[in-house]
């Protein structure tokens, strides 16, 4: 049988969203050979077990907003954005900061298609999400239109978030005051530029601002802000279904955990990206 995940996952929502998927399920086993007829049923009947976990809400009606602007981290966006896609109901809107809808350049070159303007973009979403880069996230801090959208849009989403340096982006808009916030290593510090209390963790939550450290921890990220969301089983599913179960090859990944000849030379590469992050205006 053939399904995408959201169908799959559609299948655990509830009764009226169960019931087409299993009338196609049905179908489709009629016509399945004998040995299959057996496998669909229990397919079937393991939804309706999935369905019954307390806590498992699978459907909802969230507006999930991802900024994109020019210079991006594509994995920054890639990553949250597989989580909050697959949740069953949610519609994700891909907001370009750009006058129209040409695919966005990351800095690495991958372009991703806005679906829509940030002038198009939902003011009242259920989440804010930016996402981080180095110049790219320093033009987009310093942009009128996005602190703007990212500004009063926060004044009504559930949720305001980033990973990576997306976060100089709403301490730029004046979202990280006297809030407890990461970053990427590189700007951790220097969001106390802008009054937030920079941590060093890999998922930060204060109230309704939650960011996440530098471009991998965008998965941890969005696992936790699903579990808020939809709650830990629905969560620990999306988990299961991306088979998220990380195993390095080698320690490392943070300054503290790599070697010091690398480390060294590395952390002085990117000292000036902070020193500009530090030269941006501070919203009053």
């Amino acid at each position: 049988m053939n399904f995408d995940r959201r169908t799959l996952l559609g299948g655990m929502a509830g009764g009226a969203a169960l019931a087409p998927f299993l009338a196609v399920e049905q179908a489709m086993a009629a016509k399945a050979p004998p040995n299959l007829r057996d496998i669909d049923a229990q397919a079937a009947e393991a939804h309706v077990q999935l369905m019954q976990v307390p806590g498992l809400h699978m459907h909802g009606d969230e507006d999930v907003v991802m900024l994109l602007y020019p210079g991006f981290t594509a994995l920054d966006l890639v990553g949250p954005h597989y989580f909050f896609a697959s949740m069953m109901g949610a519609t994700v809107h891909l907001a370009t900061n750009q006058s129209d809808l040409s695919p966005v350049p990351s800095d690495l070159g991958l372009a991703i298609a806005p679906t829509i303007t940030l002038a198009q973009a939902p003011r009242e979403p259920t989440v804010v999400f930016v996402p981080g880069g180095t110049t790219g996230t320093l033009e987009a801090a310093a942009d009128p239109a996005t602190l703007a959208y990212v500004k009063t849009a926060s004044a009504r989403a559930r949720f305001t978030t980033s990973v990576c340096t997306g976060s100089v982006v709403l301490g730029a808009a004046g979202l990280l005051k006297g809030r407890r916030a990461t970053s990427h290593w590189a700007v951790r510090e220097a969001l106390g530029h802008f009054g937030a209390i920079p941590v060093n963790e890999r998922v930060v939550i204060d109230g309704a601002i939650v960011t996440g450290a530098g471009v991998s921890a965008g998965l941890d990220f969005a696992l936790a802000l699903v579990s808020m969301i939809r709650g830990r089983p629905y969560a620990e599913a999306l988990m299961l279904q991306g088979e998220y179960s990380p195993q390095p090859p080698f320690r490392g990944g943070t300054l503290e955990t790599t070697d010091p000849a690398i480390a060294g030379p590395f952390a002085d590469m990117f000292a000036g990206l902070a020193a500009r992050v530090q030269t941006l205006p501070v919203a009053p």
